[in-house]
Formats: structure tokens, sequence, C-alpha cells
């Protein structure tokens, strides 16, 4: 018997759920209100939450992540009166089972209900001891950072191509390795292709090898980096950077993991699991012809999508504390404790690049403060205690019009709503700063996101309402 939550804030039809849900043989609560829901969520243990989007005192869909994260982590279905395609998609990204549109009929609620009774069954029959992953260098226990985690714990656990999806330096190679050491290859070879690096002149030779005699200078046969990854992983960093050409051959080598090394009269096999990374979008890269779709397709059996710091703010601390420690062991010097006001100064900076730019970062400062057994934030760069003293500035605004004509006048007449009153300040200076970013990016909606630190989802979203053309901006 299973347990199930409705949270609706029209009472009949959650009235309506109950009963069907125990005339189904299961039981079932209900609430109104979005944070008596959460209080449930947290408490009882749940199998599945109906979910409704408009909620009086908050967005079901932004309470999506905190009802998965609960003990029992029940599957969500999402239930509205005014679904939208952006709506959908940002459901099934943060993880919902399905995205249903009032009104609902008994069989648009029961189908989707069994289906989850029948998955949670078959998981808790198929459920094996949990073995604890080998994370070395992966650190973070945000929301973000745990889905990451539980994709890297499915894709250890398959022979399907990768594809790992993120900002520079937000630590592809270290997910790519942690996939292999929890997989059944953790023993085999880890061959890197850094696909930006390889020379013009020499990538097919540095892929594919070459025959004695194939070209000037090859005075003897050598294997290249794709056979080397015979039975092992062969990761293909910043694959968005290969030629359509090479594309192509390393689309064959893919389907039939067999290849003809340069000047070679007979083709040769290598069985290797593919891992691929890339910072580029490389949907839109392939909208534009600039990335071979077959190709994409292939890759992407297992999308691993790395949040920039900027996502997982809270994530910042143990980051620090984790790295500091490892630089000091490095150098052999006293593990460092920090200010109070240190961890502030590192959470008011953006980090564009990430983790590799925090690294370095705390390198600085330990290099700056030598003996001393504290690290102040006069340690650290000046960019970033500039941002820091920034921030803290409260500058005298003009009062604006909106703020002119409610001044003085208390009657409740003078004041809207506040969401109606904050989106009628807003909407102007938003949609010109979504039109001027889509102007200075040219439409690459990657650029944008990084930009704007906006997810993609979001941001199509945002357009959407401005009414903003991705390849017109207006």
């Amino acid at each position: 018997m299973a347990n199930v939550l409705i949270i609706d804030d029209d009472q009949g039809m959650c009235i309506m759920m109950v009963d069907l849900v125990k005339n189904m043989g299961h039981d079932a609560a209900y609430s109104v209100t979005l944070e008596g829901g959460l209080q449930m969520a947290r408490s009882g243990g749940y199998d599945v939450v109906f979910l409704d989007v408009f909620m009086p005192d908050g967005n079901g869909l932004e309470a999506l992540p905190k009802i998965k994260e609960t003990t029992s982590a029940p599957e969500v279905i999402i239930i509205t009166g005014a679904g939208t395609s952006d709506g959908a998609e940002v459901a099934i990204k943060s993880g919902a089972w399905d995205y249903l549109q009032k009104p609902l009929s008994p069989k648009s609620i029961v189908l989707p209900l069994s289906r989850v009774f029948q998955y949670r069954d078959s998981m808790k029959e198929a459920r094996k001891p949990a073995v604890p992953l080998k994370l070395k260098g992966i650190v973070g226990s945000s929301p973000a950072m745990r889905a990451c985690i539980d994709d890297l714990a499915r894709a250890a656990n398959s022979d399907a191509n990768v594809l790992i999806i993120g900002e520079t330096g937000t630590g592809k190679e270290v997910f790519a390795k942690a996939i292999q050491a929890n997989s059944a290859l953790a023993d085999e070879k880890f061959i890197v292709v850094d696909c930006a690096a390889l020379p013009e002149t020499l990538i097919e030779s540095s892929l594919f090898g070459h025959e004695k005699g194939a070209f000037t200078g090859a005075d003897r046969t050598r294997d290249g980096l794709i056979m080397k990854a015979d039975g092992g992983t062969l990761f293909l960093d910043e694959i968005g950077e290969l030629s359509l050409n090479l594309q192509k051959a390393f689309l064959r080598v893919l389907q039939e993991r067999k290849f003809r090394p340069v000047g070679g009269g007979k083709e040769v096999q290598s069985n290797f699991r593919l891992i691929a990374a890339t910072n580029r979008g490389l949907e839109e890269m392939a909208e534009a012809g600039e990335f071979r779709k077959d190709l994409l397709y292939r890759l992407q059996s297992i999308i691993v999508e790395l949040p920039p710091i900027r996502q997982r703010p809270e994530d910042i601390k143990e980051l620090t504390v984790y790295h500091t420690n490892r630089i000091c062991e490095r150098y052999g010097t006293k593990t460092k404790g920090f200010a109070a006001d240190f961890f502030q100064a590192l959470s008011a900076y953006e980090w564009p690049g990430n983790i590799r730019e925090l690294i370095n970062t705390l390198e600085s400062a330990i290099s700056e403060a030598q003996d001393e057994p504290v690290l102040y934030i006069k340690h650290l760069p000046t960019h970033i205690r500039v941002k820091m003293a920034r921030a803290s500035v409260v500058e005298d605004i003009p009062e604006t019009d909106a703020e002119k004509n409610t001044s003085g006048d208390s009657s409740s007449e003078a004041f809207l709503p506040y969401r109606e009153f904050r989106d009628n300040i807003l909407a102007g200076p938003e949609k010109k700063y979504f039109k001027d970013l889509l102007t200075h990016t040219r439409g690459n909606i990657s650029e944008a996101c990084r930009i704007s630190g906006l997810g993609r989802t979001w941001l199509y979203a945002t357009l959407k309402k401005h009414g903003i053309s991705r390849t017109g901006w207006g």
C-alpha cells in the first residue's frame, strides 16, 4: 500500500483525489497551502506527491526540488490549470514524473499513478545494497551537486556514452575520472584527448595513429589515442572543437569501433567506453550546422550537466576548506584557518572561472599569507576584495515615478498587489536587459546563459514573456 499527498489550493479537488486514491487501495492526505504541504512531505513517508503550480503562498515548481529531497524521495506529478510548454520543461528537468493540465479526469490521475506505483515496486525489488561512491576531488552537498552525483552513479552503472556539460573550470575531467573509478572499467586505462589542443596538422594521426612512411617524419608506426584506449575509457574533452570532417570520421568509430590509421591499408578495432565533455552549446551548434546532429545523438546517451559555482553558493565554504587543505599539504605548510568574513568575500564573487579560478585564488591567498595561520580578506586578490566592497555599499538611488506616486499616500486604493507593482516596475528594465544581452551575444543562448547566470529554461521563458526573438533580438 502506497502513501499519496495532494498539494492544491482547491479543497474540492483535493477531496476528490483523496477519495480516488483510497478507492485504489492506498492512503492519501492533502494540504491547501504550499508550506503545509512541504511540512507534511518532510514528516511523512510519501511515495507520490501531486503538486499544483500556482499556490496562494508560493510556486509549486520552485518547491519541487525540496520535495524530491525529502527522506522518502517521492515521485512528483505536477498538476496545473495554466500549463505552459516552458513550465512543463522546467518541471521535467527538475525531476517531475509527469506534468498534467487541469481539468483532470479520474483516468488522467489513475494512469500515471499506477505507473509510479509499478516503478517504485520494481525499484524496491531491484535495489542493491548501497556501495559508497569514489568521489575523489568532487566536493559539495548542495541539491545541484547531489543531482550531479546521482547522474554520475547512473553513468557508472552503464556502458553507454556520456556527455558532460559545464562551463570552463567546473570539473568535467574530475567527473569523467569518477565515472570510470566507479565503473567496471575502474582498473583500466583512462585516455584523455584535449580536442582544443590537438595540432591541426597532426590531429588525425594523433587520434587514429599512422603507419611508417605515411607522411614526412613518420619514421615508424604509432598507435593513436583511440587505439591506446582499447579496453578502457576514452575521454574527449572539448569535443565541440572537432572539425566537421573529424566529427564524421569519429562518428563511424563510435558506430563500428573500427578505424583506419593514417596511411594504413586495413582497419583496426578498439573497444572503449566514451565520455565526452564540452563547455559549448552543442545543440545550438548542431542547429547552425557546426556540429553533426547524428554525432550529438550518439554522444548524449547519458548527460551530466555540472552547475557553475554561482548556482551552488552553499558549496563555497566546503570547496574552500577542501582545496585549502590540499594546497597546504602539497606545499608542506601548516593548515590554515579562516576569518569569518573570508567566506563572505568568496561568496560575493561570481567565479567566472569556477573551481579552477577558486583554486588559483586560494593558492594566491596562501602564498600571500606565508606563515600566518589564518586567511583574511587582505590575503585575497584585489579584484575579489573590490567586489565585496562594492556589494556592501548601499547607494542613494533617486526616487522613481512609481515611488513618487505612492509616496505619502497610505490609503489602500493607492497600492497595487505587490507582485503586480513589482512586475510593472521591472518589466521595462528587464526587457531592455535581455534585448541588450542577446544583441551583445548575437543570439548565442549558451553565452547569454553564462553572462546572465540563468539556466537555459528560465532564459527561454523570460525571452518568451517579453516577446524577444533569439534571432531578431526584438
